[in-house]
C-alpha cells in the first residue's frame, strides 16, 4: 500500500533527495568512500557545501551582504544564539505559538523582552495585527509558520528595526524578500533535509554591536569566518539539503512551489469546510497555514476522532494525528508532498463522511 506522509517533522523528503543521498552514503560520486566517512575538510565536501550555499542564495534571491550558514543544534539553539548576537537593551517578540514561546523564554535570559502581540489566549488560532513596536528594541522576532496551531504569517513585514524570523517550516514554500530581514533561521527537517542541520541567513552588518563576550560557538562571526566549518558540520544532512535545493530548482523554484502549495492547501481546506464531520481550527482564512492544515471533528462527531485516524491509516495516511495541545488532526503539506496525497486524504474524508454522517 502506498503511504501518504503527513508528518509535521521530520517529514516527507523528495524522492530525488532520498535516492541521491542513499547512493552517496554507499559511495560518493564513485570515489570509493561513503558520504558518511569523508572529511569535512575534503575537496569533495568543500564542493558540496559551496554549491548548497550558492543554490540557497539563488533560489531565495539573497542580496549581497548576507551569509548562508549550515550549523548544528536545530532552531532551538537559535532561540539562544539570536539574543547572544543582537540583544543589547530590549527585544520585541510576537507570540504566535509554542515555538515562539520557547524563543521568548531564551531571550528573557538577556533582559527586557516586550511581547508586543500574542494570540495565546485564543489557542494561537490567529496571527495578531495592529500592535505597536517599541522604538528602543534591538530587534523584532517572529515565527512565520506555526506547525502546531496551523497559522502562518504570509507577508514580509516592514519594520524600523532588525527583523528576525524562524522559518523552520515554511522556508522555500513561498517567495520572501530577504532584504527585509536581519536573520532568517530554521531547522531543516520539514522542507529541506533530514534532522541535524540548521540553516541561518544572516546580514553581516547587524553583527558585532553587543558589548558582551559571546561564547565561541554562539557567535555568528565565528561561523562566517570559518564558512560553517569551525567544527565538524552535519555532513549528510547538508548533502541532502543540496539535493533538495537541486530538486526545487528543477521544479521551477520558489514561485512554482508557492503555486502548488496554495493549490494543495486550498483543496484540503475546501473539503474541511464542505464535509459535515470536520471544521478548521483556524477560522480566519488569511491566517491559515498552507504548510500545516489543522482541523477537528464537529462537536456532534467528536467521539469519532480515534475511528477516523484508524480509517485514514487503513488508507495509507500516516502522521495526521493533531498535536496533543490542539487535538484533532493535522496534515502537513510540505513542498515534497505530492498533490495525489492530498487527493487521497480528501477521498478518505469523503468516504468516512458517507459512512458516519
Amino acid at each position: 500500500m502506498k503511504k501518504h506522509n503527513f508528518y509535521a517533522g521530520p517529514s516527507i523528503m523528495p524522492q530525488f533527495t532520498i535516492e541521491n543521498t542513499a547512493e552517496a552514503i554507499k559511495d560518493l560520486d564513485g570515489i570509493g568512500l561513503s558520504l558518511m566517512e569523508i572529511s569535512h575538510r575534503s575537496k569533495e565536501f568543500d564542493a558540496i557545501i559551496k554549491e548548497a550555499q550558492a543554490l540557497f542564495k539563488e533560489l531565495l534571491d539573497i542580496p549581497d551582504g548576507y551569509h548562508v550558514l549550515f550549523l548544528g543544534g536545530g532552531a532551538s539553539t537559535q532561540f539562544l544564539m539570536v539574543p547572544y548576537n543582537l540583544f543589547r537593551n530590549k527585544a520585541a517578540y510576537m507570540n504566535t505559538g509554542s515555538w515562539a514561546k520557547k524563543a521568548i523564554k531564551e531571550a528573557k535570559l538577556f533582559g527586557d523582552v516586550d511581547v508586543v502581540a500574542s494570540s495565546e489566549e485564543d489557542g494561537f488560532n490567529y496571527i495578531p495585527r495592529n500592535y505597536q513596536l517599541p522604538g528602543d528594541a534591538d530587534y523584532f522576532h517572529i515565527t512565520s509558520n506555526n506547525t502546531i496551531s496551523g497559522t502562518e504569517l504570509k507577508e514580509d513585514l516592514d519594520v524600523s528595526m532588525p527583523l528576525v524570523a524562524d522559518m523552520s517550516s515554511d522556508i522555500f514554500s513561498r517567495p520572501i524578500d530577504v532584504s527585509k530581514y536581519a536573520i532568517i533561521y530554521g531547522g531543516a527537517q520539514k522542507n529541506l533535509a533530514p534532522a541535524g542541520v540548521t540553516f541561518i541567513i544572516v546580514k553581516e552588518d547587524v553583527l558585532g554591536k553587543v558589548d558582551r563576550t559571546i561564547p565561541t560557538m554562539m557567535d555568528y562571526n565565528t561561523h562566517i569566518k570559518k564558512e560553517s566549518l569551525f567544527n565538524t558540520p552535519p555532513v549528510v544532512p547538508i548533502y541532502s539539503a543540496l539535493q533538495t535545493l537541486k530538486w526545487l530548482k528543477q521544479k521551477g523554484g520558489v514561485k512554482e512551489m508557492n503555486k502548488i502549495n496554495n493549490e494543495k492547501a486550498g483543496m484540503l481546506y475546501e473539503e474541511i469546510e464542505r464535509n459535515k464531520l470536520f471544521r478548521p481550527v483556524v477560522q480566519k482564512e488569511e491566517d491559515r497555514s498552507i504548510m500545516n492544515v489543522t482541523f477537528v471533528m464537529n462537536e456532534e462527531y467528536k467521539d469519532l476522532d480515534k475511528e477516523f485516524l484508524e480509517f485514514a491509516g487503513s488508507k495509507g495516511m500516516v502522521g495526521i494525528k493533531g498535536h496533543r495541545s490542539v487535538g484533532g488532526f493535522r496534515a502537513s503539506l510540505y513542498n515534497a508532498l505530492p498533490k495525489e496525497s492530498v487527493e487521497a486524504l480528501i477521498a478518505a474524508m469523503k468516504e468516512f463522511e458517507n459512512k458516519k454522517a
